[in-house]
């Protein structure tokens, strides 16, 4: 079998970025037998790509890594939808789109869609974002044989937009092995970086991570815990006041995020919308207390291993991050028992196997 995959968008610092690697490597451990050709669209970021391709030693995977951005490919395929996957990298049996483009093909397709926000929170996102993703969703309604999403609450989402059950299989995402607890040394070190001691932690600034309710519920908190900071990790999507003991790191290195998840007292996580959530699985991983919302993927991701909140009640939300400081060996011991229900190698043998049926 020949499996055509996109991994243009490997060089973005995302979780479509983490799931396509984490896919690769996954996949490349478990076939020795098939041809996997790896397309990627790259124009500024080429030689990270090509660094990436470096790392995976399966003889059986190929890249073909074309210098041209991704405004081209939108343009060629989502726009216009001409000029098959085929003549970038030949004959195929099926094909695995990204979520950015759906190219022509005359294989077996099959695409991941990670979230809906541009779709059902277009105030959220930018024009062209909003655009591709809508011009790529009219080509997969049409084309594509088979769609993979993360949760229940996607296929869901997915389906209030008239798709069909039957074409939609739900497979979760995982977390990268990077994410264990960081040792006493390690955390101290970055506490002496930051300039903290005790600390909440949140990830990401986008209006849909709902980071100013997160700094009103801190306020409240902290009057009772006169050491206590919150850590806000991400760059800055919207005007954010700066308030007293209130950090904003910008991005942040991988590397240091296992020690800021390990390092702090819970994930204060309560997003307005989310397709899985990854940063829910990575503080568990870490040994970490949640937080989050009762809606979308989120309470799916989490299961009973973690606090859940009306993420539009500053009372609720602050509610629940008492209950995790309150509470923080129960949590985190639930959160060691919920992660290890999800793993890569399983993400891509549910993923090979949707290859399989289409290939039959």
């Amino acid at each position: 079998m020949k499996i055509g995959i996109d991994i243009s968008q490997i060089v973005y610092d995302t979780g479509v970025s983490v799931y396509t690697k984490s896919l690769i490597r996954a996949l490349s451990k478990i076939d020795n037998k098939n041809e996997y050709k790896l397309f990627a669209g790259s124009l500024r970021r080429k030689s990270d790509v090509e660094n990436f391709l470096r790392s995976i030693k399966n003889k059986n995977f190929k890249a073909l890594v074309y210098p041209l951005p991704p405004t081209f490919f939108n343009f060629l395929w989502n726009k216009i939808h001409i000029y098959s996957i085929e003549n970038f990298i030949g004959e195929l049996d099926v094909f695995h789109s990204s979520d950015w483009t759906q190219p022509p093909t005359s294989a077996k397709s099959i695409t991941t869609v990670h979230d809906l926000t541009p779709i059902f929170y277009p105030e959220w996102s930018y024009k062209k974002i909003i655009d591709a993703h809508k011009s790529r969703l009219d080509w997969v309604k049409k084309e594509v044989d088979t769609i993979i999403v993360p949760t229940n609450a996607t296929k869901i989402d997915l389906r209030s937009l008239g798709f069909e059950r039957k074409n939609i299989t739900v497979i979760p995402e995982a977390v990268e092995p990077i994410f264990k607890p960081a040792s006493s040394i390690e955390i101290e070190k970055i506490k002496e970086k930051y300039n903290i001691e005790d600390f909440i932690l949140c990830v990401g600034v986008s209006p849909r991570k709902n980071i100013k309710r997160c700094i009103k519920v801190f306020n409240k908190v902290k009057k009772n815990y006169p050491k206590l900071k919150l850590i806000v990790i991400g760059q800055f999507h919207e005007k954010i006041s700066k308030v007293k003991d209130v950090i904003f790191t910008g991005h942040v290195e991988k590397k240091e995020m296992p020690v800021l998840y390990s390092g702090a007292e819970c994930l204060l996580y309560p997003s307005l919308y989310e397709g899985f959530g990854l940063p829910i699985l990575e503080a568990m991983a870490c040994q970490t207390p949640v937080v989050t919302s009762d809606r979308s993927s989120m309470k799916e991701v989490a299961g009973d291993a973690a606090i859940l909140v009306d993420a539009d009640s500053v009372d609720d939300i602050k509610k629940g991050l008492i209950k995790a400081l309150m509470e923080k060996s129960n949590w985190i011991k639930k959160g060691k028992k919920r992660v290890k229900d999800f793993s890569w190698e399983k993400t891509a043998k549910l993923t090979f196997a949707e290859y399989q049926k289409l290939n039959k």
